[in-house]
């Protein structure tokens, strides 16, 4: 498991009491919890790995309340997700090399092409984690219809 400095963490837990204060978000023990084991790793944990780390910690905690928190956090712009969205998992019949664009207001999601992101080259960094078999970008933000005019 990935280990984040201890300043990190640090700055990270101010950042999200700062937020839940701003938005009025109750700072819950079990929510503290939950964001202070997403804030201490970087093995982007699912919400069952979450669950059961948190769990050794707090017996008595659910694993709906690991998910709820979870999409409070990720609506709060706390953490952010991997892959499929949390409604639905999309398909794509498009095996030529393209990109997406995803609108996060409403799902709109639209194939692109770009030969600059086909060649974008991979760092060493990678490389020593593992090979890699594809690269895709995905882009997020307002698609036109829900942001008007752009």
């Amino acid at each position: 498991m990935s280990q984040i400095s201890p300043t990190e963490v640090k700055q990270r837990m101010e950042c999200y009491k700062e937020v839940c204060h701003n938005a009025g978000v109750k700072l819950t023990h079990q929510r503290l919890e939950i964001y202070r084991e997403m804030a201490t790793t970087g093995d982007h944990p699912d919400a069952d790995i979450v669950f059961k780390r948190v769990r050794k910690r707090l017996p008595t905690m659910s694993l709906d309340t690991v998910y709820r928190t979870l999409w409070l956090l990720t609506d709060l712009g706390l953490i952010t997700t991997l892959g499929p969205s949390r409604e639905r998992t999309r398909f794509d019949a498009n095996l030529k090399h393209h990109h997406h664009f995803k609108c996060v207001n409403c799902g709109l999601t639209q194939d692109f092409y770009n030969d600059e992101f086909d060649a974008i080259p991979i760092p060493d960094s990678v490389q020593a984690i593992g090979s890699v078999d594809v690269t895709r970008v995905e882009i997020r933000g307002i698609c036109h219809k829900c942001g008007g005019k752009g």
